[in-house]
């Protein structure tokens, strides 16, 4: 049976713990308490990006929490470098704003969060007189890897990965990297299993990180006629069945086939329930199951960007 400290291994030998707590979405005021309950209740991955503007919160729980004898090293921490800091010379900036608001040193993983840049500066969400991004399509993210390959060498930063990429760009960053990708962090669910990319990944040493692993209930562009993962019949009989929560079954699922998984919630209750997925295995063919209810459903995606070349999900995967 698999430990609460479970693992998942990089190509490095690195140990990243397989279950961590997503801080998308955590409102201020809320995400400095969830990320010191998620420690308290054996959280040991905890998932930042700029872009949520709430990383100096979640340097408050941190601080916090090594005060009372939690070590650094014990405690994995992602962070990502956003879209308006792709340029070779902005790559570190970005990153330097995120050490100091974590108050950390180093960040354990660094990943690229969409493989498109916007025009480079201060504005996190450049935009023209009529309320639309701007983009920079002269940046390739070729480009800002060779950067964050650059941290990794000045101890900044212990890996590196990306985030939203689908396979072919996966490619691109394999053919030219020194340090080869050591995660893909996507939205993935039993609506998007991902096998896909997970069979690429897996292939070529990368280890997957589901994001939105529990359809992003609270996700701001949710309407009435969207699916609603956590309902479904199919994963509320096996809940019952194993005697479990539907967001257990979908957590455990993802650890099942060796997949990160960063589910988020800001209460302590849902923290500590969504902690206990260590404690059964589900059976193959209920694995078999949920795989099946794939329809290659996206409760994110990003259509906002459809616009600029590197859009990552006009491919099937």
């Amino acid at each position: 049976m698999a430990e609460k400290n479970s693992c998942v291994t990089l190509r490095s030998g690195a140990k990243m713990p397989v279950l961590g707590l997503g801080t998308w979405k955590s409102k201020a005021g809320q995400v400095e308490q969830a990320v010191q309950h998620a420690l308290e209740h054996g959280y040991r991955h905890i998932d930042c990006a700029a872009v949520y503007q709430n990383e100096a919160e979640v340097g408050v729980a941190l601080k916090a929490q090594f005060e009372k004898g939690l070590k650094r090293e014990e405690v994995w921490l992602t962070g990502k470098v956003w879209n308006n800091n792709h340029r070779a010379d902005r790559v570190r900036l970005g990153l330097e704003k995120t050490l100091k608001d974590l108050g950390v040193s180093y960040l354990d993983l660094f990943l690229m969060h969409w493989p498109y840049a916007f025009v480079q500066g201060d504005n996190m969400f450049p935009k023209d007189e009529n309320g639309m991004i701007l983009y920079d399509e002269s940046i390739d993210y070729t480009e800002t890897w060779s950067a964050m390959e650059s941290l990794v060498s000045e101890g900044l930063v212990k890996h590196i990965g990306v985030s939203n990429f689908n396979h072919k760009q996966l490619l691109r960053i394999l053919e030219v990297a020194k340090n080869k990708p050591e995660v893909v962090q996507v939205e993935c669910h039993v609506y998007l299993n991902q096998h896909q990319l997970l069979d690429f990944a897996s292939k070529h040493g990368i280890v997957l990180t589901a994001y939105c692993p529990l359809g992003s209930p609270d996700r701001p562009t949710a309407q009435p006629d969207h699916p609603v993962l956590l309902q479904d019949p199919v994963l509320k009989a096996l809940a019952e069945k194993y005697g479990k929560t539907p967001a257990q079954i979908l957590i455990r699922f993802q650890v099942e086939r060796g997949v990160s998984v960063i589910p988020k919630s800001v209460s302590e209750h849902r923290i500590q329930e969504n902690f206990g997925v260590f404690d059964f295995h589900l059976a193959q063919e209920d694995m078999v199951t949920l795989l099946e209810l794939n329809r290659n459903y996206r409760f994110n995606p990003q259509q906002r960007d459809v616009r600029t070349k590197h859009f990552p999900f006009n491919e099937p995967y």
